[in-house]
């Protein structure tokens, strides 16, 4: 039941890299967008694709920003903690009540800042950055979106008519291909 127009969930991951569904289910859409709504209609949904699109695409550039930078300082406050450690004087050995002495070891170059947690820190940091920057300016987008599409109350009346619309049609076709025990090819 595999449909190689589908998008895998893995790729649905970060808000920036999301897209659509189908060519089927989006022919669809496209069919009731043409001829459910006027061309405002069409402008104003349009816009406000935009806007959600953009404010994804910016939260994600901030996100990533921002995790850099948190990576930066997070390595720079490690280096400054490991020269501190560093130049401070040590015990060598623990001597117990009964006379015995053992000696201790030395745990500085363990402690030493590496490459590769320097990569890690810089990997991990961006991408979690990127996926909350990205989530965030989704949520901002969509809620800008939802602001725009709702000052019109006649505007948004048509477009929600118009959603029914597309999902009774996708529903009767999703029904039709279940009777018939065929593949949809609608990315549902």
């Amino acid at each position: 039941m595999s449909n190689s127009n589908n998008v895998s969930p893995s790729n649905q991951t970060f808000a920036a890299l999301r897209r659509n569904y189908g060519t089927d289910l989006g022919n669809l859409a496209e069919e009731h967008f043409k001829h459910d709504l006027n061309q405002d209609d069409r402008d104003a949904l349009a816009a406000a694709g935009k806007q959600v699109s953009t404010y994804s695409m910016v939260g994600s550039a901030v996100g990533v920003s921002l995790g850099l930078l948190l990576a930066f300082r997070v390595r720079r406050n490690r280096v400054r903690a490991f020269n501190a450690i560093k130049v401070q004087e040590r015990p060598t050995s623990v001597q117990f009540k009964d006379g015995r002495t053992e000696p201790l070891p030395d745990l500085i170059p363990m402690l030493r800042p590496s490459t590769l947690g320097d990569v890690a820190a810089y990997t991990f940091f961006g991408a979690g950055g990127l996926f909350l920057g990205g989530e965030t300016g989704l949520l901002a987008g969509t809620w800008r979106a939802r602001s725009t599409i709702s000052r019109d109350d006649a505007m948004k009346q048509r477009i929600e008519t118009a959603f029914r619309r597309f999902r009774a049609d996708v529903l009767r076709r999703e029904a039709e291909v279940m009777e018939t025990g065929g593949s949809s090819g609608l990315g549902i």
